[in-house]
């Protein structure tokens, strides 16, 4: 049989113990702070109906969507974000829903994307919406909900970027996508583009149109918004308006906004805003939504150039090792496991074999090659005794008692 090579397509990935870890460890922290806010869980399937998700991401959002026929010769595609799913659901089970419905969501979303760093063609989202309101109070507790978030993260410097698509009145959404790359190309590239693109007949007359966008004030929704944040007891100096700030998707109707943490410059880590007209095209009537979507990879790799993880997160998710010396003395370490499962307590048994000379030897290796904390060593004179030594495996001090003592050190 040939050999076959172990290998991953480009722009997917796998994740080994500690990078899981770390991604846990996110997605609870994302999971506990948008609970607080009453946020409830919600998920959808991977494949939708290709009808369902085309034309809801512009031109371009629609090129990358990975789409083919199933085998009952269905065309369907795979989720491309989280908010398109979620308007079908609104629609298709309004009547069960309590309004204004307040969800959370955190589940990979595929994108045939050119690779990058921070972007992947499959990768994991947070969103949060809440469905059913139009208010200035809902959409600033979608921001200081982010906000909540990321401090929870353990991010101090950020911004968040905010704006109204209402800013961009009598503007065509070929004209507010390239606005939007302003940071990436700056005013001279944006003027060029939307001179190449046939938007504006000259140089002069989009340099025009810039300037006036920049000189542009907060609309009376945001005025409203930037109050209610304040009440919330959000701090005005980590919020800035951005008459430029576009977002490149067409279904934003109202305040739209971004996170970018100034000590990790690579594009927001965070955004969303109001799409009051989405919901709509999947029933009969207008339903007002608020939302943002988490760019789970970056916030990670933030995370990581800013050394903002817990020390602890290297180690196992295995407190305790439990040893095994003989044959003899097996079941009395089946037994200690038992007892440190019960109380909570996440426990390994060593399964391999071992030297009778030297049955620790194999053992030590195996709990610091796994950053295993504790070592439980159930020997002849701890069992003669109904004793266990407790080895911390970092300072190497050890303690022997009994096991409810020891217990108690553990705890």
């Amino acid at each position: 049989m040939k050999n076959i090579t172990p290998k991953i397509l480009k722009g997917f990935r796998d994740f080994l113990p500690t990078e899981a870890r770390k991604r846990a460890y996110v997605a609870n922290t994302f999971k506990k702070v948008f609970s607080s806010f009453g946020f409830e869980p919600l998920e959808t399937p991977v494949l939708e109906y290709e009808e369902i998700l085309t034309g809801k991401y512009g031109e371009e959002g629609d090129k990358l969507l990975y789409r083919f026929e199933d085998n009952g010769q269905r065309r369907v595609a795979m989720r491309y974000d989280q908010t398109v799913p979620l308007a079908r659901v609104v629609a298709q089970y309004e009547n069960q829903l309590t309004f204004p419905f307040k969800r959370y969501q955190i589940q990979p979303v595929w994108r045939a994307e050119n690779t990058q760093k921070g972007r992947y063609r499959e990768f994991v989202q947070c969103d949060i919406d809440t469905v059913g309101i139009d208010s200035a109070l809902s959409d600033a507790e979608i921001v200081t909900t982010a906000i909540n978030a990321y401090q929870k993260l353990g991010f101090k410097n950020f911004k968040i970027l905010i704006n109204d698509r209402k800013v961009f009145e009598n503007l065509s959404i070929q004209a507010i996508i390239i606005i939007d790359k302003l940071k990436k190309i700056g005013e001279d590239g944006v003027c060029q583009e939307l001179v190449t693109k046939n938007i504006v007949g000259s140089l002069a007359e989009a340099k025009i149109i810039l300037q006036e966008l920049l000189d542009r004030q907060p609309t009376e929704r945001l005025v409203e918004i930037f109050k209610a944040l304040e009440q919330l007891g959000i701090e005005q100096s980590v919020i800035e308006f951005s008459p430029t700030l576009a977002r490149g998707l067409d279904y934003y109707t109202g305040m739209i906004f971004e996170i970018e943490i100034a000590d990790y410059p690579v594009g927001s880590v965070c955004g969303g805003g109001r799409y009051n007209n989405l919901i709509g095209m999947f029933t009969d009537k207008q339903i007002p939504a608020v939302g943002l979507a988490v760019g789970f990879d970056r916030t990670i790799e933030a995370m990581e150039a800013l050394r903002l993880f817990p020390t602890n997160i290297a180690e196992s998710t295995t407190q305790v090792l439990v040893t095994v010396f003989s044959e003899e003395l097996k079941q009395i370490s089946l037994d200690a496991t038992k007892k440190l499962r019960d109380q909570n307590i996440n426990t390994e048994i060593y399964l391999g074999d071992f030297k009778a000379k030297n049955p620790l030897e194999k053992q030590l290796k195996y709990a610091d090659a796994k950053n295993i904390p504790f070592l439980l060593i159930i020997g002849p004179q701890e069992a003669e005794k109904n004793n266990v030594t407790l080895r911390n495996m970092k300072t190497r001090d050890q303690q022997e008692g009994s096991l409810k003592e020891i217990l108690q050190i553990l705890h």
